[in-house]
């Protein structure tokens, strides 16, 4: 069982689409701020677990469905304003 391994394939999607929603966002991009902004977008959306590549590469055709795009772009959107209210990194 070493070579068979659980990934949420959830956090790639999320992940791979963060920069560029942030960068279209006026707010703190620091690393605490963009981990928050993670977990609670990751807390959101239901997680996509994958364990063979055979899984990974279904999951993976599936995310290509623009909704579920769409439900990516508005939780993080929608992560970003919260933590933005009330970052929790130093100044």
């Amino acid at each position: 069982m070493a070579d068979i391994k659980m990934k949420n394939y959830m956090e790639d999607c999320v992940e791979g689409m963060l920069p560029q929603i942030l960068d279209q966002l006026d707010i703190c991009k620091c690393d605490r701020c963009k981990m928050d902004i993670l977990a609670y977008v990751l807390n959101k959306l239901p997680p996509k677990y994958v364990v063979t590549r055979k899984g990974h590469l279904y999951t993976k055709i599936n995310a290509i469905q623009t909704q579920f795009d769409v439900d990516i772009i508005s939780a993080i959107t929608q992560a970003a304003a919260i933590v933005s209210k009330q970052p929790r990194h130093e100044d």
